[in-house]
């Protein structure tokens, strides 16, 4: 194999590549990338047995062929070179060494054998439909925070992403729990995704997506089956198991009887939870908010280190309250607000609160309280 390729294709191939094999690894080669150039293009393959990756970017091919080589160490290489160089890869089969030139510098790397590579098996997917980046963007962004990271409830490390009915009709749907807190973000229903299965996104997948979904213009194929889920741009293929689990009835959490009503602005009110949070104990970090007429009041009061106390002007017009939440959560939940003003919906001081933006009911949060 002997392929030529310009610095920065090689790089955004290989680094997509590389992040998905694990550093601690038993078998010698899921640490490796596989190369494989042929017509005037080449392929980096990556897996953790997990998910997959396949990146495809045009090079100059003048000897067709493949190998394996340190996906990290490869990276490394690739990323000190010098800006616009042009990267040559040579493979020579009999002394099983793959050599990188670029310039004056020459790296001679150790390759595996392209047969032990494992490729992920092909499966039939029964639901395809295509969507835009930033509409998986949205759902996936504004729903990962909420994934839980307790290894004992495996079915809730990931984002369940299904068809459900909605007021206006079906749409496609993501939810996130850990039990504290939750997310449920919701959009247009793509066509052809109305037969696709409930799936769990491992947490791992949702992060390597995000970085298919950067380019606001570009469209993405998803193809889901009960075991399976792909994401595929023309470049770049990212293929992954899904949880093998049953997601929680997560609409029993969210109340609908809520009616004690806070609007307010939503970086404001991150900025004061911030701000009083500084003095909380680092185990609890609870943040007490005192709700009156057309005011709140968060404050802190941590025995060991002291107390903290600002008030905010809001819109508020029922009776007075006073509820506890992890400072954590509240400022998870702010955050995920783009418009101006957060509407927080309460019903008593030891009840779940929703939380939305405006009056939009496409992007909900659920948040337990604390005891303060």
């Amino acid at each position: 194999m002997k392929i030529s390729i310009e610095r920065g294709a090689l790089l955004k191939a290989v680094s997509q590549a590389q992040s998905v094999v694990e550093r601690r690894n038993t078998i010698p080669i899921l640490a490796n990338v596989l190369i494989e150039a042929e017509g005037n293009s080449v392929s980096f393959r990556a897996t953790d047995l997990d998910i997959e990756v396949v990146d495809k970017t045009d090079a100059m091919v003048e000897r067709a062929g493949a190998t394996t080589v340190s996906a990290v160490t490869l990276h490394e290489i690739v990323r000190k070179l010098p800006d616009g160089a042009l990267v040559q890869l040579t493979d020579d089969g009999a002394t099983g060494r793959l050599t990188v030139e670029a310039g004056r510098s020459n790296f001679s790397l150790a390759t595996l054998p392209k047969e032990d590579f494992p490729v992920m098996a092909s499966s039939e997917y029964s639901a395809n439909f295509s969507a835009p980046a930033p509409v998986l963007r949205r759902l996936f962004d504004k729903s990962k925070f909420a994934i839980s990271t307790e290894e004992t409830r495996y079915y809730l490390n990931g984002v369940y992403m299904h068809v459900a009915d909605a007021e206006g009709g079906k749409v496609l749907r993501c939810v996130a729990t850990d039990g504290h807190r939750l997310a449920r973000i919701d959009a247009d229903l793509p066509a052809g995704a109305a037969e696709m299965p409930g799936v769990i996104v491992p947490r791992k997948t949702v992060g390597e997506l995000r970085k298919l979904l950067d380019d606001d213009d570009a469209t993405i194929a998803v193809s889901v089956s009960e075991t399976k889920i792909r994401f595929a741009t023309p470049a770049i293929t990212l293929t992954s198991k899904v949880i093998d689990g049953t997601f929680p009835d997560y609409t029993r959490v969210i109340p609908t009887g809520n009616t004690r009503k806070l609007e307010v602005d939503a970086t404001e009110f991150a900025q004061a939870v911030d701000r009083v949070a500084t003095v909380s104990s680092e185990r609890s970090r609870a943040v007490k908010l005192q709700l009156d007429e057309d005011r709140l009041i968060l404050s802190v009061n941590a025995p060991d280190a002291g107390a903290a106390e600002e008030e905010l002007a809001v819109a508020y017009g029922d009776e007075r309250l006073e509820i506890g939440f992890n400072a954590k959560y509240l400022l998870e939940i702010a955050s995920q607000v783009d418009r101006e003003n957060a509407v927080f919906m309460f019903n008593s001081s030891g009840d779940p609160t929703l939380m939305r933006e405006g009056n939009d009911t496409s992007a909900v949060y659920v948040v337990m309280p604390m005891r303060v």
